[in-house]
């Protein structure tokens, strides 16, 4: 049986840790990248084993986003977005989309992305309105990774109560517009903003059409999973201090990370205590990013230079995960943290 969390610790420690600095230099990443992690097995993770998945347990895709996450920002949070439309192809009733996309998708060789910020605040910023058989969009997704990289879209709105889930071109077009973002962090995820304006979805392209509260129900383990990025930044720092001389702290950071993912963990059977558990993580790796800087010296805040630590990338990576895949209920969280 493959051992893929010892397979992520290779790629993270091989392939992805030694090309970071580069990755965030230069606003790419190399496409070898994702195609190690399809050769690997990566891509079919959050699918059944009945569709080819590997039938991890929960824990072990935890530790294996967290080992990823940890070496490249960038790549793993542009892969991530990928299991989400593997479980929408793998729980759609539409069989001609399963059987047009999904085995692909699970193999690496059809990469996915997904929109769903649009479709959860109150009011929506993104809403589907019935066309016929189909439906027209109108609005925007604000924060949508891997343009120019996915070759399909799993696209989120609102309709009244329902939230509706569809599968479209990654390209724009007639009704779509692409505004290129310039984040300060992970620039090389090819994140933008797209703004939809009487944008047609035949029915034949539609995955799913569910309620409102089923919906943000099973948003609670993608809140949990994005979590991952923050304490896997956390043991990054950790191990990074190891090595500069501080297995002191390095000892003291890790306590955190296991209080904070066992946080995260116990979020997942009571949702309301999710918000501060996420805020907790990225408080963590804020912090620990910082105490990396501070062991670095002034090789911490180089950039470019041969003689450059990772704490000025891996602050600015921690400043992302504050923002990103957030809340308002996270923010406020967060602001409480901070502000003490």
């Amino acid at each position: 049986m493959v051992d893929y969390v010892e397979r992520a610790q290779r790629i993270a420690d091989t392939v992805l840790f030694p090309a970071a600095r580069e990755v965030d230099r230069t606003g790419r990443v190399p496409a070898s990248h994702f195609g190690t992690l399809a050769d690997e097995g990566f891509y079919g993770l959050a699918a059944p084993a009945d569709a080819g998945g590997p039938g991890l347990e929960f824990g072990q895709i935890v530790e294996i986003l967290e080992t990823l996450a940890g070496a490249c920002l960038t790549t793993t949070f542009t892969w991530m977005q990928h299991h989400g439309v593997v479980m929408g192809l793998a729980g759609t009733a539409r069989d001609e989309l399963r059987e047009r996309y999904l085995a692909g998708a699970v193999s690496g060789a059809v990469k996915g992305g997904v929109a769903f910020a649009g479709a959860i605040p109150k009011p929506p910023r993104l809403w589907a309105e019935r066309d016929g058989d189909g439906y027209v969009f109108d609005g925007e997704a604000p924060f949508v990774s891997g343009w120019g990289v996915i070759d399909i879209l799993q696209l989120t709105a609102r309709h009244g109560d329902t939230v509706v889930h569809a599968l479209v071109d990654p390209v724009a077009g007639p009704g779509l517009a692409v505004e290129e973002l310039d984040l300060v962090a992970a620039q090389g995820s090819n994140t933008v903003r797209l703004r939809f304006d009487g944008y047609r979805v035949p029915a034949g392209r539609v995955l799913a059409e569910v309620g409102f509260a089923e919906f943000s129900a099973g948003m609670i383990y993608g809140s949990r999973l994005n979590g991952c990025v923050a304490t896997g930044l956390a043991g990054r720092c950790a191990r990074l201090l190891d090595g500069r001389g501080q297995a002191g702290v390095a000892a003291g950071l890790r306590a955190e990370q296991a209080s904070a993912r066992a946080g995260l963990d116990a979020a997942l059977a009571d949702p309301s205590a999710m918000p501060a558990a996420r805020a907790a993580a990225s408080e963590l790796a804020y912090r620990a990013a910082g105490l990396l800087v501070v062991a670095e010296g002034s090789a911490g805040i180089l950039t470019g230079a041969a003689s450059a630590g990772h704490g000025q990338r891996l602050t600015r990576e921690a400043t992302f995960t504050l923002v990103a895949a957030g809340r308002p209920e996270i923010k406020t969280e967060l602001l409480s943290l901070f502000g003490r």
